[in-house]
């Protein structure tokens, strides 16, 4: 009987040790994507030039009496803002990148670039691209609102300027969202698709990001 009933312990704990699968990859990636923030250089100037834009638009007739300084200022940095979120923020952040090439023919094309997901390497953290989304959706409404303000103020000397604003960051907004719904041109499927994601993956923002180091996905139109 201790014979047969030490024979079955041992049964149970080779069963045991079986069932047990140790995956330190997974953890890894799991560590990497809750770290806060690993590019911080690319996550501040994200923000930096489109909150710096609507902070001198909102307050410059407190710094200044020059219509045409405040205007060239807040121009600049939504230029800037434009070029760094368009080639800089969005590759590093979320591994999406838009652009435009003109073939032999001339004729243009856009191309909307996703890297693809490698479950071996992690090249985004959840918080980054929390980041890069919030700040992407929220900065050309608050221009939007700035329009109905000074459309409704008579202020239509600043209307120029908000056109601007909403026009470069609404360029980037598309793009991007193009990027992560691959390419698809249908501005109503797009939107769609993407607020439909959005509800969804609120629980997981990892999903937002498209990272990787296996290539990249192309679209073109």
């Amino acid at each position: 009987m201790r014979q047969v009933g030490a024979g079955r312990m041992k049964q149970a704990l080779v069963d045991d040790t079986e069932d047990v699968c140790l995956d330190f990859g997974n953890e890894e990636e799991l560590a990497f994507r809750k770290a806060k923030i690993r590019h911080p250089l690319a996550t501040f100037f994200h923000l930096f030039f489109r909150v710096s834009a609507i902070v001198t638009y909102v307050c410059c007739d407190w710094f200044s009496k020059s219509f045409v300084g405040c205007f060239v200022t807040v121009l600049l940095l939504l230029s800037f803002d434009f070029w760094s979120v368009k080639n800089v923020t969005g590759r590093l952040l979320v591994g999406l990148r838009w652009w435009n090439q003109i073939d032999e023919d001339g004729k243009s094309h856009w191309v909307f670039e996703a890297r693809k997901v490698s479950s071996q390497h992690v090249t985004a953290t959840e918080a980054e691209a929390r980041i890069f989304w919030l700040g992407l959706i929220i900065c050309p409404v608050i221009w939007i609102l700035f329009f109905f303000s000074a459309l409704f103020s008579l202020k239509l000397k600043w209307l120029a300027l908000v056109i601007a604003g909403i026009s470069l960051q609404a360029a980037n907004l598309y793009g991007y969202i193009l990027c992560k719904m691959g390419g698809e041109s249908d501005i109503s499927k797009v939107a769609a698709s993407f607020l439909s994601q959005t509800v969804f993956q609120t629980g997981s923002p990892g999903d937002f990001q498209k990272p990787g180091l296996e290539g990249l996905e192309i679209h073109q139109h």
